[in-house]
């Protein structure tokens, strides 16, 4: 139990801080930091990071339908 507990505690951190998060290719960091407008690189910044989180997300949510099906068979 302190196993799961620790990882949840781990996973909710790096979810919630937002430093981590920040996502971007060379290329499409350096086009948009040239700009005077800084918006726009954080929306492209937020884009990048939500378009990344939903495949770990909908991976997870299969890994986890897996693994309650086999364990609940043993």
């Amino acid at each position: 139990m302190k196993l799961k507990s620790k990882f949840l505690i781990l996973t909710l951190v790096l979810l919630f801080i937002p430093e981590f998060l920040e996502a971007q290719c060379s290329m499409c960091r350096a086009v948009l930091e040239s700009d005077a407008d800084k918006s726009t690189a954080k929306g492209i910044n937020n884009g990048i990071v939500f378009l990344m989180a939903f495949p770990y997300l909908l991976v997870g949510g299969l890994g986890y339908y897996i693994y309650k099906n086999y364990s609940s068979k043993k």
